[in-house]
């Protein structure tokens, strides 16, 4: 396959360092464009305050960081953006001028045109990119907040086979997920923040949106009761969620842990460069998941959960779901998206 040549926006912040980090010798993808704000001009390796536990890649080291504009893009094949939801309105230039798009950014998630996509969830929404092809317009896709990727991904197979009703989640973030310098060392060490502003509207929303259905082009959200409250601690990256959820058929302990373990998102998803051998690892130890331990499994890109129990009732089910915020929970998450996006032709 011919690589394609991308951007980065927003290529210095922590995810934006991500997906520099994830895309380095990409079988797909190379790295052609980062673009900055504070730091335009000066090259990569010289302006990136470099957070991640592996070397600046020499590819783009001596690549000049230039401005966010539509102008800088036109050579591109593929935009990734990385981009604060308050910085990211050029995602309607880049969406409108037709360059391919796949956003980690919150901006166009909510968009009805737009689809916002796991690709082990719900890869049918896909089929939104020929609406945008048809009006002249993308193809643009977005990945989910990190929490509700760590929410939703197991849910899926629980969805399925049980029918999801309600949904009460507790989120215990990581401070990487503020982005760099992110929360002041004052505010978190010795302590949590039990308010993250606007996480627990987008895990309400965006879990809807992607567990609803596709119909007559349109997505017709899910039709379940949410309620998250999220809460910052003091780990460097995994976020971990506390799930209970109810459904509408009653739900056997041991038998969710198989559709869990037994979740297969289909050769066309397994097959792709940044696909992990398990999207889903359940775990038996009483403790675990843990950040620690379990970030990383997968190389980052698997989701980890444990601690499966019954509810308040028959249908209900209790558990806890980790993995890691910024590779599944935003770059890496991008970029599998953006391989079956380009496995399925619409880049």
């Amino acid at each position: 396959m011919i690589g394609l040549k991308v951007a980065i926006l927003g290529g210095t912040g922590a995810v934006g360092q991500r997906f520099v980090q994830l895309l380095n010798g990409h079988p797909w993808f190379e790295i052609e464009v980062i673009t900055g704000k504070t730091s335009v001009g000066k090259k990569y390796g010289d302006a990136v305050n470099w957070i991640l536990d592996s070397d600046i890649p020499e590819q783009v080291k001596d690549l000049v960081i230039v401005e966010t504009e539509l102008r800088n893009l036109r050579g591109v094949d593929l935009v990734f953006s990385s981009l604060p939801s308050g910085e990211a309105s050029i995602e309607r230039e880049i969406m409108n001028s037709g360059i391919p798009m796949v956003s980690n950014s919150s901006f166009l998630r909510m968009d009805p045109t737009v689809p916002l996509v796991i690709p082990e969830v719900n890869k049918d929404h896909l089929a939104l990119l020929d609406i945008q092809r048809k009006a002249g317009v993308g193809p643009t896709a977005t990945s989910p907040n990190c929490t509700t990727t760590m929410i939703v991904l197991p849910l899926k197979p629980l969805d399925d086979s049980y029918s999801l009703r309600s949904l009460n989640v507790a989120s215990y973030q990581a401070v990487s997920g503020a982005g760099y310098p992110g929360v002041p060392s004052y505010d978190i060490i010795n302590n949590l923040i039990p308010f993250i502003s606007e996480e627990e509207e987008k895990v309400e929303r965006e879990s809807r949106k992607m567990l609803g259905k596709l119909v007559d082009g349109k997505i017709e959200n899910a039709d379940f009761d949410v309620q998250a409250t999220c809460v910052r601690v003091p780990v460097l990256d995994g976020h971990t969620v506390a799930i209970h959820a109810e459904f509408e058929e009653e739900v056997d302990v041991e038998d969710a842990k198989r559709v869990l373990e037994g979740f297969d998102p289909g050769p066309d998803v397994r097959s792709l460069p940044s696909s992990p051998e398990k999207a889903i690892i359940v775990r038996e130890e009483r403790d675990r998941p843990q950040p620690r331990y379990d970030r990383l499994a997968g190389k980052g890109m698997s989701v980890s959960v444990g601690r499966i129990r019954r509810g308040a009732n028959k249908r209900s089910l209790l558990f806890i779901s980790h993995g890691h915020n910024t590779i599944r929970g935003a770059a890496g998450g991008a970029i599998l998206l953006a391989e079956l996006m380009r496995s399925k032709k619409f880049i």
